[in-house]
Formats: structure tokens, C-alpha cells, sequence
């Protein structure tokens, strides 16, 4: 009965939760929750948390943790906003200031987690602020604006009603959802998020396989970056503060196992929505934005805790 329970929560719990909380805002404030825009929004809002929170899924599942992906949105912003001023063409400004740099400095993080044997929550933890002061050097501590009319379009337009950023969101998730799903190299992460030392005797390499990961992880916060910078129309040093919150809740939340090993790209992308959710909703129940950090700390220990009580062996 008890392993009958914990089989249900992991596939159904995330989806249970979401209908709970959707319905719980619903009947508090039924005039603006449930209204089409206001639910627009909120996927529209989710988009950039969705990102970060799939790169740092991959990082996650290898029971490791990126926490400089704020700051990876903060200095592609910046590099892309400094691009397109200088009259670098649209295309090109993204694929070297958002996909190019966030791939390098996912990289250096996998680099200097592999050469030092450190833990990656101490890398991250430096890089973080390393990333941060470049940002902040190279842009003067100032905002950059005045990018073309293409790239806001482009980037933060609408298709058919839909908004762009939410397409863009999406299809990261699904390639990286083939990726975990249908590839060696998704099995491989697993195997290796399962137990390191099993994988390596399987002849999986692990610093190949560490240093991919958070090259992921950066390229996601890059084009988070870039859909932050063409949402905004400006290039913010101090975007994406506090976002790495929001990316590892996503993750927790959506049923990936802080201890390696398990999770899904499905799973991130709903935990990704209940904090677009529950964040909308607070807002629009007026509470205060110091009670809503109170309420994001208190979801990721509860998330957790369920993870290790649900694992736990009979």
C-alpha cells in the first residue's frame, strides 16, 4: 500500500498539487485569477523561470547545483544588449551573446568542478559572484537600451496569440526532453546522478559527462537572458537576482531528487508553473513580496523532505 502510494505521488503527485493550488486561487479571487489574461500572463511569466530551472535540472540530477545561473542571465543580457547597440545583425548578437557565452561559462563551471574535485555548490557559489562583477564592469553598472524594434519582435513578440518567449521555453523543454528520454547521453546522466561509482565502472565518463551538464545548464541561462533583456527592452546588470531560487524550487518542486538520480524535464516544467502560479496569485492578493520568499523557502523544504520520505527504502 505504501509503495503503491509513493509510485502515484512521483508520476501524479506535481499535477495534483497544481490543480490544488490553481483551484485554491481560483475561489479566492475568481474575478482576476481565472481570467484568460491573467492566466496568460502567468504562463508568459513562467517562461524564463522554465529555462533556468531545465538547465538546472541537469545539474541537479547529478546531485550537484549550479547557483550562478542568475548571473549567467545577468552578463548575457549585457553581452547581447552590447551586440546589438554596437549593430551587431539580430541573429548573430544571440546565438555569441546568449547561446555562445552562456554555453562558455556553463563550462568554466564544469571545468573548475572537475579540475578541483570541489563540490559544485562551491564553484557556483564563486562563479556567482564572479560572473556578477564582470556584468557589472562591462556595462558600467548601467543599463544598456536602445536595441532594434527586430529584436523585441523577435524575442518577446506574440505568434498567433501566443507569446514568443513561451515557444521558445517550450522547445528547450521538449529537446531536452528527447535528450533525457531517447539518448545515451540522457541515460548516461542518469546512471551517473544514480551512483557515481557504478557509472564509472560502466565505462561512463564523468567529468565528460559533468562538464556537458553544466554547459546545459549555462546555455539555458543564457536564452533566459536573452528573453529577459528583449522582455524588459533594456540589458539589466542586476537582472536575474535571486533567480537561482526560483530554478532550483522549479526543480525540487517538480519531483527531480536533490540527492541525484531522478527526475523529469515534464515534472521541471510544471514545478515552473506552480511558482508562476503561486507567485501571480500572492500578487494579486495582495501579499506582501517578503511573505512570498518566506512561502518559496518553505516549498522547497517541504519538497525535499517529501523526496527523502517517499525514497526511503521499506
Amino acid at each position: 500500500m505504501v509503495n503503491r502510494f509513493r509510485e502515484s505521488w512521483q508520476k501524479f503527485g506535481i499535477f495534483g498539487i497544481f490543480i490544488l493550488i490553481v483551484a485554491a486561487l481560483g475561489i479566492l479571487s475568481p474575478e482576476y485569477f481565472l481570467t484568460t489574461n491573467n492566466l496568460t500572463q502567468v504562463v508568459l511569466q513562467s517562461a524564463i523561470t522554465i529555462l533556468i530551472a531545465c538547465g538546472e535540472f541537469f545539474t541537479i540530477l547529478i546531485a550537484g547545483i549550479d547557483l550562478s545561473v542568475g548571473s549567467v542571465i545577468a552578463l548575457t543580457g549585457v553581452i547581447t544588449g552590447k551586440l546589438l547597440v554596437s549593430g551587431t545583425p539580430v541573429v548573430l548578437a544571440i546565438l555569441i551573446g546568449g547561446i555562445l557565452v552562456g554555453g562558455l561559462l556553463g563550462a568554466v563551471n564544469g571545468i573548475l568542478v572537475n579540475k578541483t574535485g570541489l563540490h559544485p555548490f562551491i564553484i557556483t557559489l564563486g562563479t556567482m559572484s564572479i560572473y556578477r562583477g564582470i556584468t557589472l564592469i562591462i556595462s558600467d553598472a548601467k543599463p544598456i537600451f536602445g536595441f532594434p524594434q527586430s529584436f523585441k519582435e523577435g524575442v518577446a513578440g506574440w505568434i498567433f496569440h501566443i507569446p514568443i518567449p513561451v515557444i521558445i521555453a517550450l522547445t528547450v523543454a521538449l529537446i531536452l526532453h528527447f535528450i533525457t528520454t531517447k539518448t545515451i547521453l540522457g541515460r548516461n546522466i542518469y546512471a551517473l546522478g544514480g551512483n557515481a561509482q557504478s557509472a564509472w565502472f560502466s565505462g561512463i565518463d564523468i567529468k565528460k559527462h559533468q562538464l556537458i551538464v553544466f554547459i546545459i545548464s549555462g546555455i539555458c541561462a543564457g536564452i533566459a537572458g536573452v528573453v529577459m533583456t528583449a522582455r524588459l527592452g533594456a540589458a539589466e546588470p542586476l537582472a536575474g537576482v535571486g533567480f537561482e531560487t526560483f530554478a532550483i524550487a522549479s526543480a525540487i518542486i517538480g519531483g527531480t531528487s536533490f540527492f541525484g538520480g531522478k527526475g523529469t524535464i515534464i515534472g521541471v516544467v510544471m514545478g515552473g508553473l506552480i511558482i508562476g502560479v503561486i507567485n501571480n496569485g500572492l500578487n494579486i492578493l495582495n501579499v506582501s513580496t517578503y511573505y512570498q520568499q518566506i512561502v518559496m523557502g518553505s516549498l522547497i523544504i517541504a519538497a525535499v523532505t517529501l523526496d527523502k520520505l517517499f525514497s526511503a527504502k521499506k
